[in-house]
């Protein structure tokens, strides 16, 4: 068992407040017992000379090992250390939410807790954001990487921002500082926290990446792999869908109606003037088939938009907030 010293988590707190603390940093967390610890350890050193008012909030996704005890005991030696703990594994997304949620700072760092990310680079993320950005993302150079992950992911960062239009390398990195202002626009659920960016840019966020340090994992399996391609290619399609047609759904249905119609008529009147000028039997023509079915086609095409629309017009008048995950407890 890893055996890690509790001494520095224990100290003496200089600056003991009842006050919001100014900077919160977010971690979910899964099955990664060996790894808090130390991350705790390190954030600590670097975050009490940095910005000594500061909160980590851990999100434990429905771990099945340790991690919540280990997690609890540090929590009882560090008031900075706060807990929100899920009913089961929800998925990272909902555990981003869930802590953004809790997070009480008016600067937000989120970061993996892996220990792939170095808690030294944090304050370059906090202090690019001081230049005037609301979002500063850390990029991992990831070219020494086996040419399985690299090129997948290469690949998918560069559809990722073909879609979205942001200039980025890397859209899958968690270690991103936030101003507070931009995520109370931000609504996650899915697996969109890859397009967070994306998602941002909606609301006019001026944004910017930075390299930063990325290390091989040590303790724990990873929870990522080549099974995620498609689920990503999936969701660029979904992302597309919400930055262009989210609140005018009707115009991509609709254009796919009409355009659907256009050949469904224009199939059934070449077919007529295939009958009348060139005697050609109907019955059984394959050009009628094809009318019937993008008349049909195009009809189901405009229904579905007047049904988003319907939805749409629900969603943003109406004013309930529905929860993508279900929280045990909340220790802070």
């Amino acid at each position: 068992m890893l055996r890690y010293n509790l001494r520095i988590i224990t100290r003496q707190v200089e600056i003991m407040s009842s006050t919001t603390p100014i900077l919160s940093v977010v971690i979910p967390v899964h099955n990664e017992q060996d790894n808090i610890p130390i991350l705790v350890q390190q954030l600590t050193e670097v975050l009490t000379s940095y910005q000594p008012s500061y909160e980590i909030v851990f999100v434990d996704d429905g771990s099945s090992d340790e991690t919540y005890l280990r997690l609890k005991r540090l929590h009882e030696a560090d008031p900075h250390v706060k807990i929100v703990r899920f009913t089961r594994n929800f998925g990272q997304t909902p555990a981003l939410a869930a802590g953004f949620d809790h997070a009480q700072g008016d600067i937000v760092v989120a970061m993996d807790g892996d220990l792939q990310f170095h808690a030294e680079d944090l304050t370059k993320l906090v202090d690019k954001l001081g230049e005037g950005y609301d979002l500063v993302s850390g990029w991992r150079d990831r070219s020494a990487d086996p040419s399985t992950r690299s090129i997948p992911s290469r690949l998918a960062n560069r559809l990722m921002a073909y879609v979205s239009g942001i200039e980025m390398r890397d859209f899958g990195s968690t270690f991103k500082a936030y101003k507070r202002e931009t995520l109370q626009h931000l609504k996650l659920y899915g697996e969109l926290h890859r397009f967070i960016p994306a998602l941002a840019s909606r609301f006019g966020a001026i944004m910017c990446e930075i390299p930063v340090q990325w290390s091989p994992r040590q303790f724990g399996k990873s929870h990522y792999g080549l099974s995620r391609t498609w689920r990503v290619l999936l969701d660029v399609i979904a992302i597309k869908f919400l930055l262009s047609y989210s609140a005018k759904p009707l115009r991509l249905f609709g254009s796919l109606g009409i355009a659907s119609l256009g050949l469904g008529f224009g199939f059934g009147i070449l077919t007529l003037l295939l009958k009348i000028f060139a005697d050609f039997d109907i019955t059984g023509n394959p050009m009628l088939i094809l009318s019937a079915l993008f008349i049909i086609t195009g009809v189901q095409f405009i229904t579905n938009g007047l049904l988003a629309e319907m939805l749409t017009r629900t969603y943003y008048e109406g004013g309930s907030v529905k929860r993508i995950y279900t929280v045990r407890e909340v220790l802070d």
